[in-house]
């Protein structure tokens, strides 16, 4: 369903510096989980990482993606039951703590309204009413249940969509793979899920761009980071225009079976930390608190003790970080946003 919001200004800088750094940076791009990838890596054994990262990504795709009929997913939702290999039984088991966190503003059930949508199909539609409160409640992450890990069951009638989260759990991949090899620095840009590790070709921290929900060529800031995730959704990135005019976005609301409707224009969430899902929960956080709002993202932020940080993009024209991002966060020069550190 989503990225590109977050762009890895470094990396490409990176690509066009070789020539000037001491390090030469190895890179590999590829289209998979439906977004284009980019991968770089920086010391001994780069072109091994990047194999590696790319039979990872594939084989996550081909277990997760539920329009491949062949994937775990498929199967679960076809037959109603399956044993699930262990990245699909962590992933699922990290879904389903954060659709609780987050009281369902982030569910993997919602995945008959997303058929029922089709906003990111070739044929989108306005569903009725009556169909919508049809699947409504079928959906909801107490209709998942799984049992000895592997085991996994859906209530009858309900269906799964990892693809909220799926980049993020391949982030964590890319993540475990760079700490464990020899490299010196390396950025994974998931189609806007990204992971930066250690430092770039000058030997400094990435920079990574938020992107301006208002101009697809534009930012609004920028953030000097190392050994971080920075995950952005927003409504902008994929919607359809109805016959009548109405634009109808791609992030929809689990409670509502609508497009989410948020004061927000983008949500970007930063996290911490290599081996323990840190960047599958920045996905499926930057989607809840988009669906939430403002406010309440505020509110779920100071509820989890402010382990994580976030920007957020308001629709009269503000950006909002937390305080843990003041050292590596910039203003874009010129910009006619409204930059509003929060207090913590």
């Amino acid at each position: 369903m989503k990225r590109f919001a977050a762009t890895l200004l470094a990396c490409l800088t990176a690509l066009s510096l070789t020539g000037c750094g001491a390090a030469q940076p190895a890179e590999l791009s590829l289209f998979a989980m439906d977004t284009y990838m980019t991968f770089v890596a920086i010391g001994d054994g780069a072109d091994d990482v990047l194999s590696d990262l790319s039979r990872t990504v594939n084989s996550l795709e081909a277990s997760l993606s539920r329009t491949v009929d062949t994937s775990e997913v498929s199967r679960l939702n076809r037959d109603g039951s399956a044993v699930w290999d262990e990245d699909g039984a962590q992933l699922l088991s990290w879904a389903l703590q954060h659709s609780q966190e987050t009281d369902g503003a982030f569910d993997i059930t919602i995945a008959p309204l997303v058929e029922l949508w089709g906003i990111t199909s070739d044929s989108p539609r306005v569903p009725s009413q009556e169909e919508i409160d049809a699947l409504l409640p079928l959906v909801g992450y107490e209709h998942v249940h799984q049992s000895a890990y592997y085991n996994i069951s859906l209530d009858e009638g309900c269906a799964i969509d990892l693809g909220g989260i799926a980049k993020g759990y391949a982030s964590d991949c890319a993540a475990v793979l760079f700490h464990r090899s020899a490299l010196t620095g390396g950025c994974a840009n998931l189609g806007g899920n990204v992971y930066v590790y250690g430092t770039n070709a000058q030997n400094k921290p990435w920079s990574v761009a938020i992107q301006d929900p208002a101009d697809s060529e534009g930012y609004v800031c920028t953030l000097s980071l190392s050994d971080a995730f920075v995950v952005t959704s927003g409504g902008y990135q994929r919607y359809f225009t109805a016959p009548d005019g109405t634009v109808y976005q791609h992030i929809l609301d689990p409670k509502t079976g609508y497009p989410a409707q948020s004061d927000l224009t983008s949500v970007s969430v930063i996290t911490r930390g290599a081996f323990d899902g840190q960047g599958t929960r920045a996905d499926a956080y930057s989607t809840a608190l988009y669906v939430m709002g403002e406010q309440a993202a505020v509110d779920f932020w100071r509820s989890q003790r402010m382990s994580f940080d976030m920007v957020l993009v308001t629709a009269d024209g503000r950006v909002v970080y937390t305080p843990g991002l003041a050292d590596c966060f910039n203003e874009r020069e010129g910009s006619a946003y409204v930059y509003q550190p929060l207090a913590s």
